[in-house]
Formats: structure tokens, C-alpha cells, sequence
């Protein structure tokens, strides 16, 4: 699978504040990446270093296997980093028609991105009137304009209300589904979840993980168990090699497995030395709980 951007060894320091601390990291064509961490995390100085805004302290970047300089592989890239900035009084079609009078793109991309945004409709009104919501799908709609191979968002979701958030997130997967490969920086667990295929996760400019999204949550998961007599059931389980950690949570026992253990496997483990159990769940942890995992420390 080609590879878009390859990230070496960055670093950028902003005098006391190691703002991005050794990132490596690999972008292959036609996934969709989540740069997940909290807001000061290091994501939106990793974008600006890569799209040639931000000055980088050491390491190395390259674009689409190193065949094409920064410049004019940035010609093959859209992004979108800062909120919309369009002329308020000109018509979302007379805005993105300056946008490829600079870029040297033909005037019938107007329409197309229009209606692959849901603003075809929209076009002779004014930057003025639109909603947050529009006017970030007017923004995507102009990063869109080049056919770029690849998409950079910066939290594309931010202070939009419930309906945007959710046209902005069907949005992405449209494009993703076209074969535009992805990136998008987001806080949010729920969005990199529902729209990425690829997380990379990124705390005081740390990477601490990145693979696939199913991967992630992918760990053995834990069990929740209630049985009559609580101190017995700890104490059996403890004897269990498969088992890492036993929490207490109210009136049953949470159980993380360090190896894998099928339910009818424990149940029969525990009948043998006489104990019954009242409850037995197994559950998978979620991307909130992994992300916490790995950040707490």
C-alpha cells in the first residue's frame, strides 16, 4: 500500500515546552487516521509542520515516498487547519471560484464539491448567512477542490451543535468511502471511533499508540462477576493464571484478563471449587477506556 506521509523522528521545541516529543508515524493511502489526544497534546503542531506552517525543531518528513518536494506535494494535499476564512459578503460559489482562480482550478469543481457537500442549493447565498456547520462544509468543499489524495482536518467538529457534528461525520466517511485518504486531529474519543480506521494517539507530544482503531480495543477485555460470597470468589480467582487485576466495584467483582478466557471456561474453573456465580459478563473495554489507560500514567 502506498505510502502519502512518512513522519521520522520529529521533535519541536518551543523553548521549555517540548511541543511534539519523537513522533513517528506512517500514513497509508485509503485509511482514514485519527490523531487522538487532549487539547495541548501536539496534534495541530504536528499538522503544521507537515503542511510547511510550523517550523519543525529536528526530524524528518516526506510526502508520497519522498518522490516530490514539500511544494509541490502540498499541490496534492487539502487541509483544513484554522476555521473558514471566506469573504462574509460574496456567495459560497463566487468564494470557492477565487479559491481556484488562485489555485489554477477549472470553475466546474465549483459545482461538484457544492453538491458532494450538501450546499449545491446554497450557492448564491452569502458566506454571511451560513450556520458554523455550513460554513465548515463550505471549507471542506474548498479543500476538496484539487482532488487532493489526502485530507487533513483539524478538529473539523469543533463547536458545532448535534446535527452538525453529525453532517460533518457523514461527510468524512463519504469522501473516505471515494478513496481520499484522511487525517483528522480530534479531541474527541466518539468521533475518531465512529469515523477512522487508523488512531494514532498523541499526549505532551508523546506518541503512546498507533494502529488500527479494531486494535486498540482489541484487548482481552475484562469479566464482571457477583457471587454469593464475594471474599471466596476473589480468593479462587486469584489463583488464576489468566488473571492481571480484581476490582471491587459495588457488589461484584471486575476481573482483567492478562491472557485469554473464554466465560464457560471460568464458570467451570469456579464451580470446581464449589462456587456459584450469580453473574458472569464478559465485556470488551472501549476506546474511551483504553485511551484513558494509556494516558493516565
Amino acid at each position: 500500500m502506498e505510502t502519502i506521509l512518512k513522519i521520522t523522528n520529529l521533535h519541536k521545541k518551543y523553548r521549555k515546552v517540548h511541543a511534539v516529543n519523537n513522533v513517528s508515524v506512517e500514513i497509508k493511502k485509503g485509511n482514514v487516521y485519527g490523531i487522538l489526544g487532549p487539547n495541548g497534546s501536539g496534534k495541530s503542531t504536528t499538522l503544521g509542520i507537515v503542511l510547511n506552517v510550523v517550523n519543525k525543531t529536528s526530524g524528518e518528513f516526506e510526502w508520497f515516498d519522498g518522490t516530490y518536494s514539500t511544494h509541490d506535494a502540498l499541490k496534492k494535499v487539502g487541509a483544513i487547519i484554522e476555521r473558514p476564512n471566506f469573504y462574509p459578503y460574496m456567495t459560497a460559489e463566487d468564494n470557492l471560484k477565487l479559491v481556484c482562480k488562485i489555485k489554477n482550478i477549472p470553475y466546474t469543481k465549483v459545482f461538484e464539491k457544492l453538491e458532494l457537500v450538501g450546499l449545491l442549493d446554497r450557492k448564491d447565498s452569502k458566506f454571511k448567512t451560513f450556520s458554523l456547520g455550513m460554513k465548515q462544509r463550505l471549507a471542506i468543499a474548498s479543500a476538496l477542490l484539487n482532488d487532493p489524495e489526502i485530507l487533513i482536518l483539524d478538529e473539523p467538529t469543533n463547536g458545532l451543535d448535534p446535527q452538525g457534528i453529525r453532517q460533518i461525520r457523514d461527510l468524512i466517511k463519504v469522501i473516505a468511502n471515494q478513496g481520499t485518504t484522511i487525517l483528522l486531529a480530534s479531541h474527541l474519543l466518539d468521533e475518531v471511533e465512529k469515523v477512522c480506521s487508523h488512531v494514532i494517539v498523541i499526549r505532551n507530544g508523546v506518541t503512546l499508540y498507533q494502529g488500527t482503531v479494531d486494535g486498540m480495543v482489541a484487548s482481552e477485555g475484562f469479566f464482571e462477576l457477583e457471587s454469593e460470597n464475594l471474599a471466596q470468589l476473589e480468593s479462587a480467582l486469584q489463583q488464576l493464571p489468566q488473571i492481571e487485576k480484581i476490582e471491587k466495584d459495588e457488589n461484584k467483582l471486575l476481573v482483567y484478563l492478562k491472557s485469554h478466557l473464554e466465560p464457560g471456561e471460568l464458570n467451570t474453573l469456579l464451580f470446581k471449587q464449589n462456587i456459584t456465580l450469580t453473574h458472569l459478563v464478559k465485556r470488551k473495554n472501549s476506546l474511551e477506556e483504553q485511551f484513558l489507560e494509556l494516558t493516565k500514567h
